[in-house]
């Protein structure tokens, strides 16, 4: 966690030679430019100027100029480039010609969230994610392929796992750069892996995510393969989930204050699901891993079971709760964004979900019994849904 003049004695101290200044397009896809280290004064003074107009989904043409300012607490070093003339890394607030925050910028968009969250609930919240992704061979021209890197299936192990010294590689690099991955192993679908991280505050969370991605794009590319994070890579096959772990403590530290907040927080998200799922599932491809191989389809939560949207596991500490319906092409920053403002409005309303389901959902004939509602089925009817929301078009009119 850097202040300002950390990071400028840092770079003048450390033989730092590029500094990129990351940010993200409405998808979420990370963007950045490098500048030298003659020009960071400015950029923390005066931010940095890029054509909004070249982005998809910013601004058009005749108001394109927007500003980025460096993030001083996210410095990280980039650790497979060379120590001697270091690059790194900082993630940037956006602003308008104005001096105004962007209204597209969706990393402010959360933090403001968190900083809502906090000063009218007293809630501290702590988000921890497991991401799922593939890994493909390439052909003997370098293009990609949906050959998978191995058969091995659940938690396998060498040799038929061949994925393992990939994921201790990008393990190592996190750690490198300050982040701290939980666990890693092979995941159900054949040449498919996951990494969890350990609980963070929200938007370093989000910072994860991105972060990470970035990562398993990169050391899969410098092994000769391709990573894969869309929802559904290979039809037959597990898709790839972005599960979403929410806890929260009070401020006043009273553990059955946070286990009656966090049962507000659940009946927030099961009320509002349906209208938030265009930010959690945004791609066409999405909807087809919903409701095929143990990806949740209908609306509902249950304890410790694995085929409800929430699930509350079993744990020896803190209560928290876990979304599964969430896939890694989802922008992290707005996804939380749409989470934690559901969450925010169960607490607001003190609503309450109905009954835990018990039943295997994954059994369409047991489902289809229980009467409950279900998640879109296509990425049409989920931004039909959201466009009609005034619950997502106060939040996110923007971003529509």
């Amino acid at each position: 966690m850097y202040t300002k003049e950390e990071v400028l004695d840092f770079v003048k101290e450390e033989d730092v030679k590029f500094i990129r200044l990351a940010y993200f397009d409405v998808r979420g896809r990370q963007k950045n430019i490098s500048i030298m280290p003659t020009e960071l004064e400015r950029a923390f003074s005066e931010g940095i100027p890029f054509d909004a107009s070249a982005v998809e989904g910013f601004e058009g043409p005749e108001k394109s100029d927007l500003y980025l300012v460096p993030d001083a607490s996210t410095l990280a070093v980039i650790p497979w480039r060379p120590m001697t003339g270091k690059v790194v890394r900082m993630f940037c607030n956006i602003f308008d010609s104005d001096g105004q925050p962007y209204k597209k910028d969706s990393r402010a968009l959360l933090k403001n969230i968190c900083k809502k969250m906090q000063a009218e609930y007293g809630l501290n919240v702590m988000v921890g994610t497991e991401i799922e992704f593939y890994l493909f061979k390439l052909d003997e021209k370098g293009e990609k392929t949906k050959i998978p890197f191995d058969e091995a299936g659940y938690m396998d192990i060498a040799p038929l796992d061949h994925g393992e010294n990939i994921r201790r590689d990008i393990c190592f690099t996190l750690e490198q750069m300050g982040f701290t991955p939980e666990a890693s192993h092979h995941e159900e679908g054949p040449g498919q892996n996951e990494i969890d991280f350990r609980y963070s505050d929200p938007l370093t969370a989000a910072d994860n995510v991105a972060t990470f991605k970035w990562i398993v794009n990169t050391k899969a590319s410098s092994n000769g393969l391709s990573a894969d994070f869309s929802p559904k890579p290979l039809p037959g096959e597990a898709g790839n989930g972005m599960h979403i772990s929410i806890s929260c403590a009070s401020d006043s530290g009273d553990k059955e204050a946070a286990k009656k907040n966090l049962c507000y927080m659940l009946a927030g998200m099961y009320a509002h699901m349906e209208e938030i799922t265009y930010f959690l599932n945004p791609t066409e491809n999405s909807y087809k891993r919903l409701g095929s191989a143990k990806a949740a389809k209908y609306v509902s939560w249950g304890k410790e079971n694995r085929s409800a949207l929430i699930r509350i596991p079993h744990v020896k500490g803190e209560p928290r709760l876990e979304v599964r319906s969430p896939d890694p092409e989802c922008n992290p920053y707005i996804a939380l964004t749409c989470l934690l403002a559901a969450a925010m409005d169960g607490l607001k309303e003190k609503l309450t979900a109905p009954e835990a389901t018990e039943e295997n959902l994954f059994d369409n004939k047991t489902a289809s019994r229980l009467g409950l509602r279900t998640l879109p089925q296509s990425l049409d009817e989920a931004r039909e849904l959201a466009e009609k929301s005034p619950f997502v078009t106060s939040l996110l009119a923007d971003f529509i």
